[in-house]
């Protein structure tokens, strides 16, 4: 797998400035407009059990205003799976979720919580909306994958990040090969890869030169770029250094 790479910006926290005072200001929606204008193929937003960022009233509102295909990351609940077959995004992405984290910590067990797991992926697929496990860049984790037919993969980057800011460089190799490992394995079964967590300007090329690699999803960096050089700048800086790779 060659070619367009596709980049996924999820919106998360421009959401979260806006929660922090209340109000309607600054709107996910015009970021998701601002994506759609300059090059982002696809809009990514997390719908915690906390709604401590996006809320439920912003899924439509991002739908109506852009036709970039919305993913929609959800934590593996009954009450998540009910709202997404009422909107009905092009893709819902299962991530960990715990209310105590910051962030998403780590790839879900998808091998360990398979019977949890099945009866969502299921659902999902049966109403025609494309299921992605988050997941760690591990074998057992791909066959877990394969199992539950899911069609995409997400795997987690975000431990390579650090090994970029300690300058690491044996770690980096050996990160970077469990990564391309994994998508090679993914894509040989018939199940797209994608990636994403703590990508960066410094660190985006290496893993966007995996080839069977098709998306990656970038949110908080991003966001915190625009604060100094505005979104429309940093979606195209990223989407550039992606290409570059390619």
């Amino acid at each position: 797998m060659t070619g367009h790479l596709r980049l996924g910006v999820n919106i998360d926290h421009v959401a979260t400035i806006r929660n922090a005072r209340g109000g309607d200001h600054p709107d996910p929606v015009r970021a998701a407009e601002i994506v759609a204008r300059v090059g982002g193929d696809g809009i990514t937003a997390h719908l915690r059990e906390d709604r401590r960022h996006i809320r439920d009233s912003d899924l439509a509102r991002i739908q109506a205003a852009t036709s970039l295909p919305l993913n929609l990351e959800m934590a593996a609940t009954e009450e998540m799976l009910e709202i997404a077959l009422r909107h009905m995004p092009h893709a819902a992405c299962i991530v960990p979720e715990r209310r105590e984290e910051r962030t998403t910590e780590g790839g879900l067990d998808a091998a360990g919580q398979h019977n949890q797991l099945a009866p969502i992926v299921t659902r999902l697929s049966d109403a025609g909306i494309r299921v992605s496990l988050f997941i760690e860049p591990d074998p057992r984790q791909i066959e877990a994958a394969m199992r539950l037919r899911a069609p995409v993969v997400e795997l987690h980057t975000g431990r390579a990040a650090p090994l970029w800011l300690g300058g690491d460089a044996a770690g980096i190799e050996a990160e970077l090969k469990r990564i391309a490992d994994a998508a090679a394995l993914a894509a040989k079964n018939g199940i797209e890869p994608h990636a994403g967590h703590g990508l960066t300007y410094d660190n985006v090329q290496p893993i966007a030169a995996i080839p069977q690699l098709a998306e990656l999803n970038i949110g908080h960096y991003l966001i915190g770029e625009a604060i100094f050089d505005g979104l429309e700048h940093a979606v195209r800086r990223m989407r550039d250094l992606m290409d570059a790779a390619r």
